[in-house]
């Protein structure tokens, strides 16, 4: 993969978790991580919702001008749209939906959206994602895990982008990374995944379809958001740095796909990569497993901060233009 990318650097990004596993209230705020704000009648209304899935809304600020996508949208269908609800996040208000991968708690949510959109949403998908897949366990036991209906986007007027390579949005602000080169020697991929073609269930470990975001901060580096990270974080972290040209990792938002027996054993070799880069915020979330957040949190203790539905994470350049 020989693409460069020139990626128009901004003066500011907003990362808000949508939907993840875990959501605690009584988070304390930090520098960079702004809670929802208590109110007095915080147990009357509508209540932030958490489940196996996966979304998060990214404000871009540049020039002035503020400017919003949606990485992936959970797993159940009114989950998301509920909690961008809750948030006081119009679905109106996005530019462009960007889909991680095929798998289901990451597209479920996207039929809470219809409806609610601008006209011919862009969605920005590999086309790998369209594979009817399966999970097959060492135990036996199989789960299926469906695709999205390209008939139902294509009903509700989505205007579907199918990429395998990089694709630029907000005038050139924002990296799709498109299909994700894998370097390293411990990252296998999914070995339990098989997907179903014309010659039936055939192998499916490396996912091609996952593919990362990424916005350069000026001044500050690489803000990168990786749903499920199934190429592997550090060869996200890796292919980014050099498909951009940027080398520092200011944010790593995102699952690191370390949780269950399968991924234990590459828990060592990740952590040492992720101290070696040196991110300035590191979130783990979604599929990196409680084990692994553990590991990420005792080497990269400055780094760490926890995932937290409701949460915003933001970042911006010393002397933004934009401090909307």
């Amino acid at each position: 993969m020989g693409e460069r990318v020139d990626l128009t650097p901004v003066d500011g990004v907003e990362v808000t978790i949508v939907m993840d596993n875990a959501i605690d209230i009584l988070a304390a705020p930090t520098e960079t991580a702004l809670r929802p704000a208590w109110r007095w009648d915080w147990s009357e209304g509508d209540q932030l919702r958490a489940e196996h899935g996966y979304s998060l809304s990214v404000t871009v600020h540049s020039n002035g001008r503020s400017e919003k996508i949606l990485y992936d949208a959970g797993l159940s269908k009114g989950s998301t749209v509920h909690n961008l609800d809750v948030l006081g996040l119009n679905p109106a208000d996005y530019r462009a939906v960007v889909l991680s991968h095929g798998h289901a708690d990451h597209h479920g949510g996207l039929e809470g959206l219809f409806g609610r959109t601008r006209a011919s949403m862009p969605l920005v998908i590999h086309p790998h994602a369209w594979r009817e897949r399966k999970v097959v366990f060492p135990t036996g036991a199989e789960i299926r895990m469906p695709p999205p209906s390209h008939n139902d986007l294509d009903r509700e007027g989505w205007q579907v982008v199918e990429e395998q390579g990089p694709s630029i949005l907000l005038n050139g602000s924002v990296l799709v990374t498109g299909q994700i080169e894998r370097v390293t020697d411990f990252e296998k991929g999914f070995p339990l995944q098989l997907a179903q073609t014309e010659s039936g269930w055939e192998p499916d470990t490396w996912i091609w379809d996952d593919q990362a975001v990424a916005i350069n901060v000026r001044d500050k580096g690489l803000v990168v958001l990786s749903s499920c990270s199934h190429s592997g974080a550090i060869n996200v972290l890796h292919h980014v740095r050099r498909v951009t040209g940027v080398e520092h990792i200011h944010g790593f938002i995102g699952g690191l796909h370390l949780t269950g027996g399968l991924f234990e054993s590459i828990m060592p070799a990740t952590i040492k990569e992720l101290v070696a880069l040196s991110p300035d915020l590191i979130v783990p979330g979604h599929c990196t497993g409680w084990k692994a957040i553990h590991q990420v949190g005792r080497g990269l203790p400055d780094a760490y901060s926890a995932s937290n539905v409701g949460t915003t994470f933001t970042f911006h350049a010393d002397d933004p233009s934009s401090d909307e």
